[in-house]
Parts: structure tokens; sequence; C-alpha cells
């Protein structure tokens, strides 16, 4: 392992805040002793980004929890010091404290503080906000009640939570994901700690609500002069706000420098397959590139109009219209709440919606309205549409091996059984690229992106028209992502497919869509061909959603060219730019 302070060049006499040597974290297993994280070092300088990347699984977040001793049992740190500098000229080795012990629990929060990467399972749910707020305040700083509330109020108003006094007394429920995002970091710069750590906090949020969140950081670094530990595997996000990169995998480390060095003359071999993998995602996809072009004149396959869903008094779905031609891959992007995963539940009819057609042709040039199909004839229209989910184990059961998974559309529908069945299921998996002989497994034994794969070969064993993709590629990493996104085309052209993909990426949009739609609150704004919507956007809102995306260049952070959309007052967003149901 190459000395760190030969990487990081700093002037004589000046210490890090935080050095970290040769540290390794390790669980033990029945088969012996897993390291998570292996020989790993770095500093981190006052008023410093350091960003820590790498893949799921590469030992990013074992690597924070360890800097607080708050590894989960029965990991341990094994060796190595996390030699902490604080203000006052103090040095404190945090490898060497009790986990338990009150000299790490008076730096936790203190003097370290942390955000986690999703704050509904780390807020309690049945206290308030400001009560966890005014706990943390109480016991560092041993303020009064009061003293405490006024100073949560404060907190809340820094990180632009609308009025803070009354969110103060809400639940963590009652706050939506960007602003439990915001009550996180609100908490852990309670005391003004000298060192953030945040784990992940902008991997759930939609991308404007991401570029507000890594604006409110960099805003409060600079006025507080703290320093962060920014783990993701965004390599967007780490190009517009590291100082230096951390790069990770299977628990060492590949490279570790300044942003420009890493993004513009990477050394090691994983360092650019992670940049390639996200240049990729910049520009149209080589397989769409040697396609023919779409037959535009042709007949939709399946034409939506007017298409409404609601729940209650919220227009989930309001007066959408778009058509789906045969062979066309349909994106679909908006932020959360904008209604893209309710119309592709409302088309595989999983909702039933309230009002509107959904006009599907039949491979025999036959017309029928999904909307209004029951029994065997819904059935029957649901063997060629199908759906691949968000969650790649979720929607997979558990108890079921992945030959089993992958045959029961075909058992249940009575087409095949035994020695046929088993070799379709082989063929299938060959299809999507995994290996037949581990069919008899269960989900958990494979990684993300194998189940996503499984969940594909699940949704082509009937031999589909249609495929509704919800968010298919989002939780995956990205050297995986593109991959599938390929496999995704390929099967396109093997099978004839048309898609509707539902995503908050544009960046996969970019990559593989023909068309796409824009979806603000329940309905389209924007409808026009993927490369005119994603370059040059007609509607202020897909405007402002392609303004907030992290360019994956460090010197490119221009933050002037970012806006936020203000929906005009008693604006009717259904004259839509481009056409919404005609092409």
């Amino acid at each position: 392992m190459t000395d760190i302070l030969s990487i990081t060049p700093r002037p004589p006499g000046i210490k890090p805040l935080l050095e970290v040597k040769n540290l390794v974290t390790e669980f033990p297993l029945r088969t012996g002793i897993f390291k998570a994280v292996n020989d790993i070092s770095f500093a981190i300088e006052p008023g410093k980004t350091l960003c820590v990347v790498g893949e799921s699984g590469s030992g990013k977040s074992v690597t924070a929890r360890s800097i607080l001793q708050i590894v989960d049992q029965p990991g341990r740190i094994a060796s190595g010091s996390i030699v902490l500098n604080t203000k006052d000229g103090k040095s404190l080795d945090l490898a060497k404290l009790d986990p338990r012990g009150k000299a790490i629990r008076a730096v936790r929060g203190r003097d370290i503080s942390m955000i986690f990467q999703e704050p509904m399972s780390s807020l309690s749910p049945v206290h308030t906000v400001g009560d966890q707020i005014t706990e943390v305040l109480r016991l560092h700083l041993n303020m009064s009640k009061a003293e405490a509330r006024k100073e949560a109020a404060e907190l809340l108003r820094q990180v632009e939570i609308p009025n803070p006094e009354q969110a103060l007394d809400r639940y963590a429920f009652q706050y939506s994901g960007g602003m439990r995002q915001r009550a996180m970091i609100a908490m852990a710069l309670a005391c003004k700690p000298q060192l953030l750590i945040a784990d992940e906090p902008t991997t759930a949020l939609d991308v404007t609500t991401q570029a507000e969140i890594l604006d409110l950081i960099k805003r409060l670094q600079q006025t507080t002069g703290m320093a962060v530990l920014f783990i993701t595997h965004d390599m967007g996000v780490v190009a517009q706000i590291a100082d230096d990169v951390l790069v990770m995998h299977h628990g060492v480390v590949k490279e570790y420098g300044p942003v420009d060095q890493i993004f513009h003359t990477p050394q090691d071999p994983y360092t650019k397959m992670l940049i390639g993998s996200v240049l990729k995602l910049e520009q149209k996809a080589e397989i769409r590139l040697a396609r023919p072009p779409l037959d535009t004149s042709a007949e939709p396959i399946l034409d939506i109009r007017n298409l409404s869903m609601h729940f209650g008094e919220m227009k989930a779905l309001n007066d959408v219209s778009i058509s789906l031609l045969p062979g066309e891959t349909l994106g679909i992007v908006g932020e959360s709440g904008s209604g893209k995963t309710t119309m592709g539940r409302s088309i595989m009819r999983l909702y039933e919606p309230t009002g509107g057609e959904m006009h599907y042709r039949k491979a025999n040039g036959q017309t029928v309205d999904l909307a209004k199909l029951e029994g065997a004839e819904l059935k029957a229209a649901r063997r060629e549409l199908r759906m691949v989910f968000q969650d790649p184990f979720g929607s997979l059961n558990p108890r079921m091996t992945v030959a089993q998974v992958i045959g029961e559309p075909l058992l249940v529908n009575g087409i095949l059984k035994g020695k046929a069945l088993d070799e379709k299921v082989c063929h299938l998996m060959e299809q999507v690229g995994l290996d037949p002989a581990g069919r008899e497994r269960y989900p958990h034994a494979f990684s993300g992106g194998q189940r996503q794969r499984i969940g594909i070969a699940r949704a082509i064993t009937l031999n589909p028209r249609i495929i509704v993709a919800d968010e298919a590629t989002s939780a995956l990493d990205v050297s995986v992502r593109f991959q599938v996104l390929d496999l995704l085309m390929r099967l396109q052209d093997e099978l004839k497919l048309a898609y509707i993909f539902i995503s908050h990426d544009i960046g996969v949009i970019r990559y593989m869509c023909d068309r796409v739609g824009v979806m603000y609150r329940g309905k389209l704004v924007e409808v026009g061909e993927a490369e005119k919507v994603c370059n040059n956007p007609d509607h202020a809102y897909t405007q402002a959603l392609i303004s907030a995306i992290p360019r994956p260049d460090p010197r490119d952070r221009d933050r002037s060219r970012r806006f936020r959309y203000v929906e005009p007052a008693h604006t009717d967003t259904s004259n839509v730019k481009n056409g919404s149901s005609a092409r």
C-alpha cells in the first residue's frame, strides 16, 4: 500500500483532520474470516470533501461505520489506526476505543456526525423530529429544553424546511423523502461537527432533490469549515463535489487521488471501467444506432387515451394520452410522485383506472380496450403484456427456486411441464446470460444484477409483445446497469418487443429510448424524440430536470445552469408540446 502522505502532500506541520492507516475490519464466518475492509489508508483535510466510490459490496459503508465504531455485530476492527486530530490539538485513535465506551460516544454527534442512506429507518417513528434533534443538543451541549428547541428550529430553517416551528412537532412519516434527508442533515449538524460522514445520502432521491441536498451540504461546509466523507456509487455526484476520491473494490483501495486525476488520468483498470460505464450512458447505445429507423407510419401497438387514476382526492394520473409503436422503446420520466409507476401498473391492470381507454392491437390486428377487459380476456392479454419490477429481490418469491420462478408462467398457463419445461427454463436463462446450472438455487444466492436478469427471464417466458419495465435498473450498480440495458435491447431485437421504460434516470432514457414522455404531478408535460427531449427540451419542468443532472466531469461544475421549476398559477399542463396522443 502506498504511503498516504505521498499521495496527499500537505504543508509541513499541518495534520489532517482524520488519518486512517492500514485499517482492517473483519467479520468471522463459519467458513473463516471475511475482511470487508482490507488494509486501507486515506486522510481527510479540514474543509475538504473525500468521496469513497465503488460498487455494492466494496466495503464503503463498513469503512464509514468503522470510523464511528458502529460496525454491525459480529464485525470488528482487527488492526490499523483511525486518528482524529481535534481542534484543541489532541490526537485520538478511534480504533482503540471501546465501541460502547464513553470516549467514542462523546465523539459521535459532536466531533463526527453521520447521515445514513435511508432516513426513514434511521429516524425514530415514535418520536417527533423536534424531539430527536433536541435530544442531540441536550446530550452534547447541555442546553435547556427551551434553548434546544429554539436551536432545533434554527437548524431546520438552515436546511430549508418550511415552517420549522410547526415541522418540529411532526413525525418522520409526515415528511417527504427529501425533507427526511434534510432533517437527518439538521440533526447531524446540530453540534457543528468537524467531520460529516454521508453514506449514500442521495441514492433514494430524485435528481432535483439530490441537487438541492448537495448544494445544501456544500453551503454548510463553506460556512462551518467541516470536512465531508461522502460515500456514493454515482460518479456524476463525485465529479461535482469531490476534492479527493478513494476507489474501493472488494474491501481494498484500487486508486486514491485528486478528483481530476481520477476522472481524466485513471491508472487502475477498475477505475477506468467505472468511469467508462458512466460515460457510456452519456450517449445512445450502439445497438440502437445500428438499427434501421422506426416505421413511424405503423399503427400503434398500444394507444392510451385520456387515462386517469385517482386515489381519493389525489389525481395520480390526470388525462394522460400517449401511443407506443411496434418495436419502440418509449421512456417515461419524472420525479417520485409524478405518476410514472401508476401509469405502468394501470396499463398492466394491477390498478383499475378511474377513466380513459387503452387500445391494444393484438397480433391478428384486432383491437381491444385493456381498461375494460375482464376474466379470461384479461388473462390472455396479460400473457402478451409483462412487467419487470424495480426491486429485483422483492419481486421474486424467496421460497421458490430460480427454475420455479422462471417456469411458473408456463406451468400456470398449462403450456409446458416436466422435461420440456426444464429445457425451456435452461434456454431462457441462457438468453439472459445466466448459467442454467444454477437453476435449483434460490434468489438470495444471486447478486442484484443476476436477480434482475431472472426477473427479465420470467417476463419473456410467454413471448410477450409489450414489456413495462418499472425502474428496472435503478437498484443496480452503474457497471451492471448498462449490461442489463444492452440485454433488454438485444432481447427486443430477437423477440420483436415494444418497451415502456419507466425511469428517473435521464442517462438511461437517453441510452436506450426512441421517444420519451415527461410526467409532472400526474400529467404528461412533454413528449418527443429522446434525443430532442434529453438535449434540448421545450417545457420548463423538463429543463429543470435536465439542469439538475450532475455532469460526470470535475472540470464542468457550473451550478449557474441549474434552476428550480416553479409551477405557474392556474396552468393547464395538458397542452403537451410535440403531441401527446399523436406521434
